[in-house]
Protein backbone atom coordinates (compact mmCIF):
# COMPACT_ATOMS: atom_id res chain seq x y z
CA UNK A 1 0.00 0.00 0.00
CA UNK A 2 1.09 3.58 -0.83
CA UNK A 3 0.42 6.47 1.07
CA UNK A 4 0.18 10.26 1.41
CA UNK A 5 0.17 11.87 4.52
CA UNK A 6 -0.05 16.05 4.36
CA UNK A 7 1.31 17.56 7.20
CA UNK A 8 3.84 14.76 7.65
CA UNK A 9 6.57 17.03 9.66
CA UNK A 10 4.39 18.20 11.78
CA UNK A 11 2.63 16.80 15.17
CA UNK A 12 0.10 14.65 14.13
CA UNK A 13 1.24 13.95 10.57
CA UNK A 14 4.60 12.86 11.80
CA UNK A 15 3.08 9.84 13.82
CA UNK A 16 0.92 8.85 11.63
CA UNK A 17 3.72 8.59 8.94
CA UNK A 18 5.73 6.54 11.54
CA UNK A 19 2.68 4.17 12.60
CA UNK A 20 2.34 3.58 8.51
CA UNK A 21 5.55 2.73 8.18
CA UNK A 22 5.76 0.16 11.04
CA UNK A 23 1.98 -0.86 9.50
CA UNK A 24 4.33 -1.91 6.12
CA UNK A 25 3.49 1.27 3.99
CA UNK A 26 5.22 3.21 1.41
CA UNK A 27 4.77 6.97 2.99
CA UNK A 28 5.41 9.74 1.36
CA UNK A 29 4.68 13.36 2.83
CA UNK A 30 3.90 17.05 1.86
CA UNK A 31 5.04 19.62 4.00
CA UNK A 32 5.72 23.33 3.72
CA UNK A 33 7.58 22.89 6.85
CA UNK A 34 5.56 26.60 8.27
CA UNK A 35 4.41 24.57 11.16
CA UNK A 36 6.46 21.28 10.80
CA UNK A 37 10.23 20.74 11.62
CA UNK A 38 12.31 18.59 9.53
CA UNK A 39 13.48 16.57 12.89
CA UNK A 40 10.02 14.91 12.81
CA UNK A 41 10.52 13.05 9.72
CA UNK A 42 10.98 9.56 9.80
CA UNK A 43 13.77 8.50 7.51
CA UNK A 44 11.79 6.52 5.55
CA UNK A 45 9.24 9.04 4.56
CA UNK A 46 9.61 10.38 1.12
CA UNK A 47 9.37 13.42 1.48
CA UNK A 48 8.25 17.03 -0.35
CA UNK A 49 8.29 20.59 0.47
CA UNK A 50 5.38 22.00 -0.87
CA UNK A 51 2.02 23.97 0.27
CA UNK A 52 -0.98 22.20 -0.50
CA UNK A 53 -2.92 24.90 -1.81
CA UNK A 54 -0.22 25.79 -4.40
CA UNK A 55 -2.32 23.99 -7.86
CA UNK A 56 1.21 24.51 -9.53
CA UNK A 57 3.40 22.49 -7.52
CA UNK A 58 0.54 20.14 -6.63
CA UNK A 59 0.03 19.02 -10.14
CA UNK A 60 4.17 18.62 -10.62
CA UNK A 61 3.83 16.51 -7.63
CA UNK A 62 0.53 14.13 -8.62
CA UNK A 63 2.11 13.70 -12.41
CA UNK A 64 4.82 10.89 -10.75
CA UNK A 65 3.11 9.78 -7.95
CA UNK A 66 -0.16 7.50 -7.21
CA UNK A 67 -1.86 6.53 -3.88
CA UNK A 68 -4.04 4.07 -2.54
CA UNK A 69 -4.79 6.10 0.56
CA UNK A 70 -4.52 10.30 1.66
CA UNK A 71 -4.15 11.31 5.05
CA UNK A 72 -4.69 14.62 4.79
CA UNK A 73 -3.16 16.47 8.08
CA UNK A 74 -2.02 19.67 6.54
CA UNK A 75 -3.88 22.69 8.08
CA UNK A 76 -4.20 26.19 8.85
CA UNK A 77 -3.30 26.56 12.64
CA UNK A 78 -6.10 27.39 14.90
CA UNK A 79 -4.03 30.52 16.67
CA UNK A 80 -2.31 31.88 12.89
CA UNK A 81 -6.15 31.70 11.61
CA UNK A 82 -6.28 35.35 13.94
CA UNK A 83 -3.76 36.74 12.21
CA UNK A 84 -4.59 35.97 8.76
CA UNK A 85 -8.01 34.24 8.10
CA UNK A 86 -7.77 34.52 4.37
CA UNK A 87 -4.54 32.67 4.36
CA UNK A 88 -6.57 30.32 6.95
CA UNK A 89 -9.17 29.36 3.99
CA UNK A 90 -6.85 28.94 1.54
CA UNK A 91 -5.00 25.94 3.48
CA UNK A 92 -7.93 24.62 4.67
CA UNK A 93 -10.58 24.81 2.44
CA UNK A 94 -8.49 25.03 -1.25
CA UNK A 95 -6.15 22.92 -0.42
CA UNK A 96 -8.78 20.12 0.86
CA UNK A 97 -10.49 20.86 -2.47
CA UNK A 98 -7.00 20.24 -4.66
CA UNK A 99 -5.97 17.00 -2.95
CA UNK A 100 -9.54 16.48 -3.29
CA UNK A 101 -9.33 16.23 -6.93
CA UNK A 102 -6.37 14.44 -6.87
CA UNK A 103 -7.56 11.73 -5.04
CA UNK A 104 -10.56 11.18 -7.24
CA UNK A 105 -8.37 11.08 -10.14
CA UNK A 106 -6.25 8.62 -8.37
CA UNK A 107 -9.36 6.29 -7.01
CA UNK A 108 -7.69 6.71 -3.59
CA UNK A 109 -9.45 6.73 -0.37
CA UNK A 110 -9.77 10.04 1.47
CA UNK A 111 -8.77 10.51 5.04
CA UNK A 112 -10.04 14.24 6.00
CA UNK A 113 -8.54 15.63 9.35
CA UNK A 114 -11.49 17.95 10.85
CA UNK A 115 -12.03 19.86 14.13
CA UNK A 116 -14.01 19.77 16.49
CA UNK A 117 -14.08 23.11 16.14
CA UNK A 118 -16.81 23.16 13.99
CA UNK A 119 -19.23 22.90 16.40
CA UNK A 120 -18.63 26.48 18.48
CA UNK A 121 -20.34 26.83 21.45
CA UNK A 122 -22.10 23.70 22.82
CA UNK A 123 -25.78 23.11 21.88
CA UNK A 124 -26.14 20.57 24.17
CA UNK A 125 -24.43 18.53 27.16
CA UNK A 126 -22.32 16.62 24.66
CA UNK A 127 -22.03 17.01 21.04
CA UNK A 128 -22.34 14.50 18.34
CA UNK A 129 -21.56 14.01 14.70
CA UNK A 130 -25.22 14.72 14.18
CA UNK A 131 -25.60 17.88 15.97
CA UNK A 132 -25.40 21.77 14.59
CA UNK A 133 -22.34 23.27 13.26
CA UNK A 134 -22.12 26.71 14.28
CA UNK A 135 -18.32 27.50 14.63
CA UNK A 136 -17.07 30.94 16.12
CA UNK A 137 -13.15 31.32 15.24
CA UNK A 138 -11.97 31.53 11.74
CA UNK A 139 -10.32 28.19 11.83
CA UNK A 140 -13.53 26.50 12.67
CA UNK A 141 -15.54 28.26 9.55
CA UNK A 142 -12.46 27.55 7.30
CA UNK A 143 -12.01 23.46 8.54
CA UNK A 144 -15.96 23.79 8.24
CA UNK A 145 -15.39 24.20 4.46
CA UNK A 146 -13.08 21.60 3.89
CA UNK A 147 -15.51 19.65 5.44
CA UNK A 148 -18.32 20.24 3.18
CA UNK A 149 -15.93 20.04 -0.23
CA UNK A 150 -14.78 16.45 1.45
CA UNK A 151 -18.86 15.92 2.00
CA UNK A 152 -19.46 16.76 -1.60
CA UNK A 153 -17.11 14.83 -3.11
CA UNK A 154 -18.62 11.84 -1.60
CA UNK A 155 -21.95 12.60 -2.38
CA UNK A 156 -21.55 13.34 -5.92
CA UNK A 157 -18.27 11.61 -6.85
CA UNK A 158 -18.18 8.42 -4.59
CA UNK A 159 -14.48 9.17 -3.63
CA UNK A 160 -14.20 6.84 0.00
CA UNK A 161 -13.86 9.73 2.05
CA UNK A 162 -14.02 9.63 6.03
CA UNK A 163 -13.68 12.99 8.37
CA UNK A 164 -12.18 12.59 11.75
CA UNK A 165 -13.00 15.61 13.57
CA UNK A 166 -9.91 15.98 16.43
CA UNK A 167 -10.38 17.31 19.74
CA UNK A 168 -7.68 18.40 22.16
CA UNK A 169 -4.82 16.37 20.93
CA UNK A 170 -1.43 15.89 22.86
CA UNK A 171 1.66 14.49 22.92
CA UNK A 172 5.14 13.87 21.70
CA UNK A 173 6.61 16.07 19.24
CA UNK A 174 3.29 18.21 19.66
CA UNK A 175 4.27 22.52 19.38
CA UNK A 176 5.54 23.94 22.68
CA UNK A 177 5.68 27.55 21.19
CA UNK A 178 3.45 30.45 21.52
CA UNK A 179 1.13 28.37 18.83
CA UNK A 180 1.06 25.42 20.21
CA UNK A 181 -0.73 23.09 22.34
CA UNK A 182 -1.60 23.74 26.10
CA UNK A 183 -0.32 20.75 27.57
CA UNK A 184 3.13 21.02 25.69
CA UNK A 185 3.36 24.74 26.92
CA UNK A 186 2.87 24.05 30.17
CA UNK A 187 5.10 21.14 30.29
CA UNK A 188 7.65 23.44 28.48
CA UNK A 189 6.91 26.05 31.13
CA UNK A 190 7.48 23.63 34.21
CA UNK A 191 10.65 22.37 33.26
CA UNK A 192 12.38 25.63 32.52
CA UNK A 193 10.51 27.30 35.78
CA UNK A 194 8.25 29.57 34.50
CA UNK A 195 4.98 30.63 35.43
CA UNK A 196 1.88 29.17 33.61
CA UNK A 197 -0.34 31.35 31.49
CA UNK A 198 -3.56 30.75 31.86
CA UNK A 199 -6.45 32.55 29.24
CA UNK A 200 -9.81 32.22 31.23
CA UNK A 201 -10.61 31.55 34.70
CA UNK A 202 -8.87 27.87 33.86
CA UNK A 203 -12.79 26.48 33.93
CA UNK A 204 -12.49 26.08 30.10
CA UNK A 205 -13.09 22.33 30.09
CA UNK A 206 -12.44 20.01 26.77
CA UNK A 207 -11.81 16.23 25.98
CA UNK A 208 -7.66 15.61 25.67
CA UNK A 209 -7.42 13.36 23.28
CA UNK A 210 -3.39 11.36 23.31
CA UNK A 211 -1.76 11.33 19.41
CA UNK A 212 -1.49 7.73 19.69
CA UNK A 213 -5.36 7.07 20.01
CA UNK A 214 -5.42 9.42 16.55
CA UNK A 215 -3.42 7.85 14.76
CA UNK A 216 -4.91 4.28 15.47
CA UNK A 217 -8.66 6.42 14.55
CA UNK A 218 -6.87 7.02 11.07
CA UNK A 219 -5.75 3.77 10.52
CA UNK A 220 -8.58 1.89 11.42
CA UNK A 221 -10.44 3.94 9.25
CA UNK A 222 -8.41 3.83 6.19
CA UNK A 223 -8.81 -0.21 6.60
CA UNK A 224 -12.86 -0.52 7.51
CA UNK A 225 -15.20 -0.01 4.57
CA UNK A 226 -17.54 1.02 7.28
CA UNK A 227 -16.00 4.37 7.70
CA UNK A 228 -16.85 4.75 4.09
CA UNK A 229 -18.52 8.38 4.06
CA UNK A 230 -18.65 8.64 7.58
CA UNK A 231 -18.18 11.63 10.20
CA UNK A 232 -16.08 10.70 13.35
CA UNK A 233 -15.54 12.58 16.57
CA UNK A 234 -11.94 11.70 17.23
CA UNK A 235 -12.02 12.13 20.96
CA UNK A 236 -11.59 10.59 24.37
CA UNK A 237 -14.63 11.25 25.34
CA UNK A 238 -13.63 12.76 28.54
CA UNK A 239 -13.71 15.86 29.93
CA UNK A 240 -10.97 17.91 31.81
CA UNK A 241 -10.60 21.41 32.78
CA UNK A 242 -7.09 23.16 32.34
CA UNK A 243 -7.02 23.71 35.66
CA UNK A 244 -7.62 20.19 35.86
CA UNK A 245 -4.52 19.67 33.22
CA UNK A 246 -2.61 22.08 36.17
CA UNK A 247 -3.53 19.98 39.27
CA UNK A 248 -2.12 16.80 36.93
CA UNK A 249 0.66 18.27 35.48
CA UNK A 250 1.65 19.74 39.13
CA UNK A 251 1.03 16.46 41.20
CA UNK A 252 1.26 18.00 44.65
CA UNK A 253 4.16 20.88 43.60
CA UNK A 254 3.23 24.79 43.23
CA UNK A 255 3.69 26.83 40.19
CA UNK A 256 3.26 30.52 40.02
CA UNK A 257 -0.10 30.83 37.39
CA UNK A 258 -1.21 34.05 35.59
CA UNK A 259 -4.34 34.33 34.24
CA UNK A 260 -4.95 36.40 31.49
CA UNK A 261 -7.96 37.44 29.32
CA UNK A 262 -9.85 34.83 27.32
CA UNK A 263 -8.81 34.61 23.71
CA UNK A 264 -11.06 35.25 20.86
CA UNK A 265 -13.42 31.86 19.73
CA UNK A 266 -12.29 30.04 22.68
CA UNK A 267 -15.22 27.59 24.21
CA UNK A 268 -15.73 27.65 27.72
CA UNK A 269 -17.04 23.76 27.77
CA UNK A 270 -16.53 21.75 25.13
CA UNK A 271 -17.75 17.83 25.71
CA UNK A 272 -17.62 15.89 22.63
CA UNK A 273 -19.03 12.16 22.28
CA UNK A 274 -17.06 9.53 20.82
CA UNK A 275 -19.26 6.32 21.13
CA UNK A 276 -19.83 6.30 17.75
CA UNK A 277 -16.32 5.44 16.62
CA UNK A 278 -16.28 3.42 19.86
CA UNK A 279 -19.22 1.74 18.69
CA UNK A 280 -17.96 1.06 15.04
CA UNK A 281 -14.27 0.25 16.00
CA UNK A 282 -13.59 -0.47 19.38
CA UNK A 283 -11.27 2.13 19.58
CA UNK A 284 -10.05 2.42 23.28
CA UNK A 285 -9.17 6.21 24.19
CA UNK A 286 -7.11 6.94 26.71
CA UNK A 287 -7.74 9.44 29.71
CA UNK A 288 -5.73 12.39 30.53
CA UNK A 289 -4.01 10.56 33.37
CA UNK A 290 -3.11 7.97 31.20
CA UNK A 291 -2.11 9.89 28.70
CA UNK A 292 -0.16 12.64 29.72
CA UNK A 293 3.49 11.24 30.31
CA UNK A 294 3.59 8.78 27.48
Amino acid sequence: MKALVTGVAGFIGSHIAERLIREGYEVYGIDDLSAGYRENLHPRVKFFEADVSNKVMMNYFFQDHKFDVFFHNAASKKQVCMKDPHRDLEVNAGGTLCLLQHALDQGARFIHASTGSVYGESMAPTQREDHVVRPVSYYGVSKLAGEKYVQMYHDQFGLETTILRYSSVYGSRQEDKAFGGVVAIFKKALAEGKPLTVFGTGTQSRGFTHVADVVEANLVCAQNDRAIGEVYNCASGGLNSINDLIAMLLSGDTAQIIYKDRQIGDIDVFSVDNSKIVRDFGIMFKTLKEGLWL
